[in-house]
């Protein structure tokens, strides 16, 4: 991996789309974040660009307000410094028309030096990816840049291969990120490690020790607020094709000689190519009820708010595993969790429960490791049960951990490719997801607060999902 101690040059950052909901919620507050531990340029730039004729006062006020509301809040400091880097650049960016972001660049430039990179970041919908790249192409902004582009990257194979075609007829594949940023999550990047690095694991990741592998990511969250959005994405693409497919990968990837950026990207992707394409019967999607209620919705609507899917890895580790994959809106609870179940003993003991090994990995927040181990319980008599052991990421060392988006980009600014998507493995994503894309099942109503369709439970099989069999904590 890069040198993470490497201080990135002067930068003068371009956020298009920086009046909007993603910049609001996710961006701005990584970019604050970065600034509170010292991992910025020793100077820099932030020119915020979108249609509306906004002064720089005005857009540093914004972006003041949204820190209040998000956090980090400004009075945890530095402010004023930040504060003072932020510019605004109005009048939208096309090819045609370059508003006035060419001459607000150019004032950046004047103050860093004219050698100072450009990273544009585009925190925009994917329908507005190729204009904006064709257009940061046309007015010379593509020369030493890097540009980091939203999740999901094309929204059919169509659309991929043409956002693609255009990209790389403006930049060089070492200038592209493509951000997933549930790889950036602690845990995500534990998964490789804990596999690499601990002989306790590293000889048992195959499908003689592994029963099945489970990637859950329920939300108890409805889309009221997203409504009109959600209704032209939908679970599928927004979260089986990008996020869940790239955990899955992070699992089932082989040993890398080491862990630099192009050896983990080039595992993650080459696992990817052995993903079998979904099949119909490996999948259930369905819709919360009331969601066709919702402004901006169709009356007849289709779109899925839930999905589950058995993946399979056509590969000599993975042979007969299942990968069971499972999203979806106003479910009964809200956690981002990796399980994998253990095989049991050829020769276990009488009365030990059946899936007693797990090993599990939560991906929300400074993240998790747990281990649920078959034990004695205590007592006078030989009754055997299950106890889980946990370590918390955020306590386990004294280094402060990043929330995923301030890590990505600061990879951004350093230059560490290795969380960031490639083409290769995407391709295929698509090929693996494209008929269920096309060719939508009829999503199966269910229950608000609910685990989803019943018809889910049965793609887990016997052993069901490890979700629904635990308590919540009282």
């Amino acid at each position: 991996m890069a040198d993470r101690r490497l201080v990135p040059p002067p930068t003068v950052i371009v956020l298009f789309g920086a009046t909007g909901d993603l910049s609001r919620r996710l961006v701005l507050p990584a970019l604050f974040r970065l600034a509170q531990q010292g991992l910025f340029p020793e100077d820099w730039r932030l020119v915020g660009n979108g249609r509306g004729d906004v002064s720089h006062e005005n857009f540093q006020e914004d972006v003041r307000r949204s820190l209040e509301e998000i956090g980090p809040k400004p009075s945890e400091g530095p402010w004023e410094e930040f504060c003072s880097r932020l510019r605004f650049a109005g009048g939208g960016f096309d090819s045609s028309d370059p508003g006035s972001l060419l001459e607000v660049l150019a004032e950046a430039r004047d103050e860093l030096g004219p050698d100072a990179p450009y990273v544009h970041y585009l925190a925009v919908p994917p329908s507005a990816f190729v204009p904006l790249t064709e257009a940061i192409g046309e007015h010379g902004l593509a020369k030493g840049a890097r540009i980091v582009y939203e999740k999901p990257f094309g929204t059919s194979m169509d659309a991929f291969r043409e956002l693609d075609r255009v990209a790389h007829s403006v930049f060089e594949e070492s200038q592209i990120y493509r951000i997933d940023h549930f790889l950036g999550k602690e845990a995500a990047q534990d998964i490789h490690v804990l596999r690499f690095a601990n002989g306790l694991f590293a000889r048992s990741w195959d499908r003689h020790h592994i029963d099945s592998v489970q990637i859950d990511v329920p939300e108890t969250l409805d889309v009221s607020t997203r409504a009109e959005f959600y209704e032209h994405t939908g679970a599928i693409l927004d979260m089986l094709v990008t996020h869940l497919f790239q955990i899955a990968a992070e699992v089932a990837m082989e040993p890398c000689d080491n862990l630099d950026a192009e050896s983990i990207a080039a595992a993650r992707e080459a696992v990817i190519g052995c993903f079998r394409p979904l099949g119909r019967d490996d999948v259930v999607v369905g819709q919360y009820q009331g969601y066709r209620d919702l402004q901006g919705v169709a009356p007849d609507s289709r779109t899925e708010t839930f999905v589950a899917a058995r993946l399979w890895v056509d590969n000599d580790r993975w042979a007969g595993v299942p990968f069971l994959l499972r999203t979806g809106k106003c479910l009964a609870k809200s956690c981002q969790r990796v399980t994998v179940r253990f095989r049991p003993p050829e020769r276990g003991l009488p009365g030990a429960p059946a899936q007693g090994n797990c090993l599990g990995f939560e991906l929300s927040g400074d993240g998790e490791i747990d281990l649920t181990l078959v034990a004695k319980r205590p007592g006078v008599t030989l009754e055997l049960g299950t106890a889980t052991t946990e370590l918390p990421l955020g306590k386990a060392f004294h280094t402060p951990s990043l929330p995923a988006y301030s890590r990505l980009i600061h990879d951004v600014l350093i230059g560490d490719r290795s969380l960031f998507t490639r083409p290769d493995g995407l391709a295929h994503v698509w090929e693996v997801a494209g008929s269920l894309l096309t060719d939508k099942p009829e999503p199966v109503p269910y229950a608000a607060g609910s685990w989803g369709p019943p018809q889910a439970a049965a793609l887990a099989g016997p052993g069901g999902w490890f979700l629904e069999g635990v308590a919540e904590p009282a």
